[in-house]
């Protein structure tokens, strides 16, 4: 697996206006196929009152899949099997257990320079 880290210097922008930046984005050749993980913090998700759930984030996810990760694997001219788009309140390591972290997840396949969502 190949991680190339980002420092996004001010908030990308989403449908619901909520703060999101690129933390990393991981070639995952696990699955036995590549897959190509977008992983941000949104450190506004979350269930409790006052913070963005996980309907808001969907859009926020579908978003950030058609404009950043359809232009990137254009770019690079990959094949991934599914794109995964992640949402975190707080940055983690990958397959660390944080049970005090709320992540929101969507896979999706690139079809014709579209998203697919792809129900797990």
């Amino acid at each position: 697996m190949s991680t190339s880290h980002v420092a996004a210097e001010a908030s990308l922008p989403v449908p619901s206006g909520q703060p999101v930046y690129l933390d990393n984005v991981l070639l995952d050749e696990n699955p036995g196929e590549l897959w190509l993980r977008f992983r941000f913090v949104a450190p506004n998700i979350g269930q409790t009152v006052g913070r963005v759930g996980y309907d808001v984030s969907a859009v926020d996810m579908d978003h950030l899949c058609a404009t950043l990760a359809v232009p990137y694997v254009a770019q690079r001219e990959l094949v991934p099997a599914r794109v995964v788009i992640s949402l975190s309140d707080k940055a983690v390591a990958f397959g660390e257990n944080a049970p005090d972290v709320t992540q929101f997840f969507e896979a999706y396949r690139l079809e014709n320079a579209d998203c697919i969502w792809e129900e797990f």
